[in-house]
């Protein structure tokens, strides 16, 4: 491990340095000299101890700079999960939770939260058909995100609305929001009714699919998470008039372990790709196909039945969605939910995310 002399003095947990009743930084970095070194340090079995030139000691427990070192972040995984294509999923037999024991016990609140962190989908059975009790369901875990769709939305096949979801054509996967700067991070699906045929819903675990591109080509991996689009959203019709638009790679890592967050896939709202250099552009849409081609694998196809009383939840970050064409009346509600509200109700649960 390596520490700059700047970074140990700005990181003191002193008294005077660091607030531990608020866990908030007390030191004001713009103060510390960029060319400080200790007079004196002082290594004692765990601790170790820096005495400043203006006297002032921090002590440091050395499993707290392991941990927090570059070193430790480089090899520390944020999220742990279980990437899948349909057998793996399938085979794991991940068990849905009882809408009593979601909304009623921390037990169950926290076993659907795990398997949603690991899976990226986790389900919901006996939920009263309503769109009130899918509401009272979704705030358990988080604030709702209210979007251009509104807070709860409620849909049918009428083209309320200038998207291809509001119709009865098939929707190939795809993740939602992609025209949003920050993309909704959780979508709620709960089908109320349907008498018809067709319909169902695909599911892909981008993630896995991009872990298969990583191994057989890491230099497009690397472009796909290099290279910024534009996705668009124009809206006109009634009276919704809406213009959106969203920049970002399709694949988003963090840069100091390469872990991937984020998936930006959709074909449908992809704008012009004008901020790619010719000279890299070819090479983009290889990648792209080299992507594609692993998402549309049928063994990567879970493909799962809506039906009243079973809420779905899908990590929009991670699981590409899509379904097939379906015949009938279909009623969907749903919602999408602030990413960082289900994540802070996991770490509130003793769950890492």
């Amino acid at each position: 491990m390596r520490f700059d002399y700047v970074w140990l003095r700005d990181h003191c947990r002193s008294a005077s340095c660091y607030n531990s009743k608020t866990h908030q930084r007390s030191l004001d970095t713009a103060s510390v000299d960029l060319c400080i070194r200790p007079k004196t340090i002082h290594l004692d079995e765990t601790i170790l101890s820096f005495t400043w030139p203006d006297g002032h000691v921090t002590r440091y427990e050395l499993d707290w700079l392991v941990k927090n070192s570059y070193e430790g972040q480089k090899q520390k995984v944020i999220h742990p999960r279980i990437l899948w294509n349909a057998e793996i999923y399938q085979q794991a037999q991940v068990p849905s939770v009882d809408f009593q024991s979601f909304l009623e016990t921390n037990e169950g609140l926290k076993k659907f939260l795990q398997n949603f962190l690991l899976y990226g989908i986790a389900f919901v059975e006996n939920v009263p058909p309503t769109q009130e009790h899918t509401e009272k369901l979704a705030k358990r875990i988080s604030l709702i995100r209210e979007t251009i769709y509104g807070r709860m939305w409620y849909f049918t096949s009428d083209f309320s609305r200038g998207d291809t979801a509001y119709t009865k054509l098939a929707l190939d996967r795809h993740t939602d929001t992609t025209y949003f700067q920050e993309p909704c991070g959780i979508q709620v699906f709960h089908c109320l009714k349907h008498e018809g045929t067709g319909g169902k819903t695909l599911l892909v675990d981008g993630f896995y699919a991009a872990e298969q591109v990583l191994q057989k080509a890491p230099e497009e991996f690397e472009l796909l998470s290099k290279v910024p689009l534009k996705h668009e959203y124009i809206e006109n019709t009634g009276e919704c008039h809406n213009h959106m638009i969203g920049v970002g790679p399709v694949l988003n890592i963090y840069p100091w372990n390469k872990e991937l967050y984020l998936i930006r896939y959709n074909n449908y709202d992809r704008a012009v790709i004008n901020t790619v250099p010719y000279d890299v552009v070819h090479r983009w849409y290889i990648a792209h196909r080299t992507l594609t081609t692993e998402l549309r694998k049928p063994e990567n196809e879970l493909w799962v039945k809506l039906k009243p009383g079973k809420v779905l939840f899908i990590d929009n970050w991670r699981v590409l969605h899509g379904r097939e064409s379906f015949t009938g009346y279909r009623q969907l509600c749903g919602c999408y939910l602030t990413r960082d509200d289900v994540l802070n109700t996991a770490r509130l649960l003793g769950l890492q995310a």
